[in-house]
Parts: structure tokens; C-alpha cells; sequence
């Protein structure tokens, strides 16, 4: 059994990663950490795991107990962290934080599979990618590996209230989200840099812009994202590149129907679909933000850190009414 450790699991995302990891076939939770919960019941916070678990958080952090640890932590947390405490070098990590995204002067994987499969299953560190990134990388990557982003790309996006965190604000509030629809960072989304990096890996180059605005939903979990390319690239090329591109993701797919969010919520899975109008080709893409968008995602590269079935634990069903 591999032995996980969890930093950060009052969160979503820690919740969600709890859920996987107590019905994996071949993981089990070594410790929970939540300093602000310690001594607290596990399903007293995330109450979806009532009748699942006796587990409980502690504030302790034992990684000679552990053959992996999640950093499930805010954004700019997992270098500070780093520098303030040492794990063994025999314990891999996961980060589902953004600090090591960017290729630098650092050894984390980018965890995308369906392009950096061999290089994670050899990884000993991972960084997760952003859920927008991970939704519109599967929109975009196919285009670029058949050369055809050489114009702007225009994205939209809408993303559920829990890609927001846990903590209450403003703008996650209950009563202001309801029936709300609203954007935030236009142009200027963080996950900008790391879906360049990717479209650069797999085209080559890329000088057009990814002109991105991310959407506030006013639903909980999911992400809808159309992408608009203008080629003059035949429509049946572009979808027999784009299932030539998936035909061996676990968990990506071309669907030839249009989609629907519901086909991928609660699930891990990334559906595509492509339709061309003159000179414009529109792909739409979706994802579960807090599944292929963080956590989902975090254990399809722990099961490929380690060799093991890359879809255990993730056989997950879709809630389509």
C-alpha cells in the first residue's frame, strides 16, 4: 500500500483528495494535517464522509510515515513551506499550488499526462496543473500539435463556486453567487503562463496570445470552457488530429456530440468537441475543477509516480440527472 500524507486537508481540495484516497484500492492515509482542525473528526469538517472514516486531523506531520505528501495548500504556500521544513528525499510530492509550475531552477514535474506521461512516471516531484489550465490545455494542445495556433486565441471560461476555496469572501458568498454571473482577471489569469508553457511544448513555438476571461458560475463545481482558432484547416483533420491526440488518454476524450457539464462532474474526465464555422473553429472542453482539475488529477500522477494502474482509485460516475 502506499502511504499518503495530506498538508492542508480542512480544504476542498483536501476533502476531495480524502474521498479518493479512502477508496483506493492501493493507497491509504497515513495523516491528515490541519493545524486549525487538529484533534477534530475528519468527517466533522468534510461531513460527505460521515460512516467513512474514524480518521482525524492531527497537527503533526510524520513523513518518514509516508511514501508520498499532497501540499494541498494557497497559492505561494508550498515554497515558503519547503524552506521552513525538510522531507525525506525518499518521500515523493505532489503540489496542487501553482509554486513550481513554471520550469525554473527546480526538479517538479509539470503533471499533465496526456503530455508529460514518461516524464511523471519517473518524477519524484509533481506539480499539479491549475484547473482553467488543465480545462483549456485539453481544448488547445491537439490544435497545437496539428500547428494551427498561429492567430490569437480567444477563451471563455466558467468555473464553480469551489474553485474559490473554502474560506468564505466576497465573491463566493452564497447569496451573492446565486443567480450571479460575473468575470475576474481578464487577460491576466495566472494559469496564462503554464498553458503557454505546454502550447509551446507541443507546437514548438507560440507568438499568437491566449486572450483568456475566466467567468465566476454560479454552480459549485465544474468547468466549461470554448476556445475560438481561426485555420483554415479542414474540419475532419482537426477532429481525427484531435482524437489521434487522446486515443490513448485515460481520461480525455473526444466526444462527436456537443457537451454538456453534467457528462464530467464528479468524475475525472476531460471531454473535447470541435466544430468549424468558415475560417473559425470552435472546441469546447470541460472538467470537474476539484477532480481532473486538482485532486482527480493528483492521483491519476501519484498511481503513475508509482507504477500502478493509472486510473485506480478514479473510476468515478457521472451525475447526468
Amino acid at each position: 500500500m502506499i502511504k499518503v500524507g495530506i498538508l492542508g486537508a480542512a480544504g476542498y481540495t483536501g476533502g476531495e483528495l480524502i474521498r479518493l484516497l479512502l477508496n483506493h484500492p492501493e493507497a491509504e492515509i497515513a495523516f491528515a494535517n490541519s493545524e486549525s482542525n487538529a484533534g477534530n473528526m475528519v468527517s466533522d469538517v468534510h461531513e460527505g464522509l460521515i460512516g467513512e472514516t474514524e480518521l482525524k486531523f492531527t497537527d503533526e506531520m510524520p513523513f518518514d510515515k509516508v511514501d508520498v505528501v499532497f501540499f494541498c495548500f494557497g497559492h505561494g504556500k508550498s515554497e515558503q513551506f519547503l524552506k521552513e521544513h525538510t522531507i525525506p528525499d525518499n518521500v515523493k510530492i505532489i503540489d496542487l499550488a501553482q509554486d513550481f509550475r513554471i520550469k525554473g531552477d527546480h526538479d517538479y514535474v509539470y503533471g499533465l499526462p496526456e503530455i508529460n506521461k514518461a516524464d511523471i512516471m519517473k518524477a519524484k516531484h509533481v506539480a499539479n496543473p491549475g484547473c482553467f489550465a488543465t480545462c483549456i490545455q485539453a481544448a488547445l494542445l491537439p490544435a497545437a500539435h496539428l500547428n494551427i495556433l498561429k492567430e490569437d486565441v480567444s477563451v471563455n471560461a466558467i468555473t464553480g463556486s469551489t474553485g474559490a476555496g473554502q474560506k468564505p469572501a466576497a465573491t463566493t458568498h452564497f447569496s451573492w453567487r446565486m443567480g450571479n454571473m460575473s468575470i475576474y482577471k481578464p487577460f491576466q489569469h495566472q494559469h496564462i503562463a503554464e498553458i503557454r508553457q505546454s502550447l509551446r511544448q507541443v507546437q514548438g513555438y507560440l507568438e499568437a496570445d491566449i486572450d483568456f476571461i475566466p467567468y465566476r458560475g454560479d454552480f459549485a463545481r465544474g468547468i466549461f470552457c470554448t476556445a475560438v482558432i481561426r485555420t483554415k484547416a479542414p474540419i475532419e483533420d482537426i477532429v481525427q488530429t484531435y482524437k489521434d491526440f487522446y486515443r490513448d488518454a485515460a481520461f480525455t476524450h473526444y466526444s462527436d456530440k456537443p457537451l454538456d457539464l453534467k457528462q464530467v462532474v464528479n468524475t475525472n474526465k476531460a471531454l473535447v468537441h470541435c466544430e468549424k464555422f468558415g475560417d473559425k473553429l470552435l472546441v469546447t472542453s470541460c472538467i470537474d475543477n476539484l477532480l481532473k482539475g486538482a485532486v482527480g488529477q493528483a492521483v491519476q500522477n501519484m498511481n503513475l509516480m508509482f507504477g500502478i494502474d493509472e486510473t485506480a482509485g478514479l473510476r468515478l460516475k457521472a451525475s447526468a440527472f
